[in-house]
């Protein structure tokens, strides 16, 4: 079975169950605080490890992640740990949040620009995704600058990317021209 699948069931069962628990709310917050705690190399390192046996790994998540989290989590940790899932807890938490977003009909958005956006420009650009069959009910717009781009933007929207900048434009070009050589 794929990771992807293994990944979003684990994130579906998770997310039925704490809104069956009305813990949908805490359950979340859970995720994304272990999300950022695994980003921690040492961490990371720790949940791939085939040397470390389950027992103690049991024990460093329970010092770590017990004060932070709800009962549901704990519990659910603690169902990955006995499965030997361990490695994949940062995935099934991103995976959680994608669906939980999913559920709310959050569609997560993306601008790259060579140069910061204006406020005005972002609720245009809002506005169009609303507006199109693109996005859902609501937006989560993420903003960055890129210099490298040149002008122009990257927008991302889920898994599709669209690219409007004059540095993807150019490269299509030489392209051309070389391909006519």
């Amino acid at each position: 079975m794929s990771i992807r699948r293994v990944t979003s069931r684990y994130a579906k069962s998770l997310l039925d169950l704490s809104v069956e628990k009305g813990q949908l709310s805490e359950v979340l917050e859970d995720m994304k605080t272990i999300g950022a705690m695994v980003k921690n190399r040492d961490l990371a390192l720790l949940l791939k490890s085939p040397i470390v046996n389950t027992e103690k790994k049991r024990s460093i998540f329970k010092k770590i992640f017990d004060p932070h989290i709800s009962e549901i989590t704990k519990a659910f940790i603690h169902l990955v740990l006995n499965k030997g899932r361990e490695s994949l807890i940062p995935e099934i938490g991103i995976e959680f949040i994608d669906q939980h977003k999913e559920m709310l009909g959050i569609t997560s958005v993306k601008i790259t620009t060579a140069t910061p956006i204006s406020e005005a420009n972002i609720e245009a650009i809002k506005l169009k995704l609303l507006g199109s069959s693109i996005a859902e009910k609501s937006l989560e717009v993420e903003t960055v600058v890129n210099p490298e781009i040149i002008g122009g933007f990257i927008l991302e929207v889920g898994d599709n990317l669209y690219d409007s900048s004059i540095a993807y434009n150019l490269k299509k070009m030489r392209n051309k021209v070389t391909s006519l050589s």
